[in-house]
C-alpha cells in the first residue's frame, strides 16, 4: 500500500471539543490518510471538561503524529510538507480571527495559513453564538482568502436520536468538505421529502 497522505486536525478552545475528537476517530479508521493533530492549550482544558480526562491521551494515540501547539517549526508548518488539507474543529473566534488576519504566532494558526497559501482546503467549524459584526467580518475575511466556514449545525431533518448521532453527522460532513477521494465518512445525505409529490 502506498504511503498515507496527511490530514491536519486542529482543535481550539471553543466548546464542541467532542466534534474534533470524533473527526480524529473517523479519520484514524481510514487507511488512506494519517492524522496530524494540533491541540491548543485552551482545547486541552475543553477536551477534559467536555469529553473526559483521558480524551487528549486517547486522541494522541489515534493520531499519526501529535504536534505541540508551540512548535512553530514542525513539519506541517511548511508548505513543502505534503498534506491533503486541514479541519479546525471546533474553531474558536480567537483562532478564526488569527487565521483571517495572519497572526501566525502558534502552530495551529501557522498550519492553517499554510493550507491557504498552498491552495489546499481549510475547513473551519466556527463555534460561537450569537455573533457580533466583528465575528462576521472575520468569517468574511477568512472566506475571501480561501477558507470554508462550516459552523457545526445539526441536520435536524435527519431526525437524530441522540447527541452522538448529531456529532457523527457534523464530523462526517466536515470531513467530506475536504473533497478527497477515499474518505468514506458516513455522512447521511438528504434524499428528498417524504411528502414529495403528495
Amino acid at each position: 500500500m502506498s504511503e498515507r497522505q496527511g490530514i491536519i486536525v486542529g482543535i481550539s478552545g471553543a466548546s464542541g471539543a467532542a466534534i474534533g475528537a470524533r473527526i480524529v476517530e473517523l479519520l484514524a479508521d481510514n487507511p488512506h490518510y494519517a492524522v496530524h493533530l494540533v491541540v491548543s492549550p485552551a482545547a486541552e482544558r475543553t477536551l477534559q471538561e467536555e469529553v473526559g480526562v483521558d480524551a487528549l491521551a486517547r486522541l494522541r494515540a489515534l493520531a499519526f503524529r501529535h504536534h505541540l501547539h508551540s512548535d512553530i517549526g514542525a513539519s506541517i508548518a511548511s508548505g513543502s510538507y505534503p498534506v491533503a488539507g486541514m479541519i479546525v474543529a471546533p474553531c474558536s473566534i480567537r483562532t478564526l480571527s488569527a487565521i483571517a488576519w495572519g497572526q501566525l504566532d502558534d502552530l495551529l494558526v501557522r498550519t492553517a495559513d499554510v493550507q491557504l497559501k498552498e491552495r489546499r482546503r481549510l475547513v473551519l467549524l466556527v463555534r460561537e453564538s450569537p455573533l457580533h459584526l466583528g465575528h462576521l467580518r472575520a468569517m468574511l475575511q477568512a472566506t475571501e482568502i480561501g477558507a470554508i466556514i462550516a459552523p457545526p449545525m445539526p441536520a435536524f431533518y435527519l431526525r437524530p436520536r441522540s447527541l452522538a448521532e448529531m456529532i457523527d453527522q457534523i464530523a462526517a460532513r466536515a470531513i467530506n468538505l475536504l473533497g478527497l477521494e477515499n474518505l468514506l465518512a458516513p455522512a447521511k445525505a438528504w434524499s428528498g421529502s417524504r411528502f414529495e409529490g403528495v
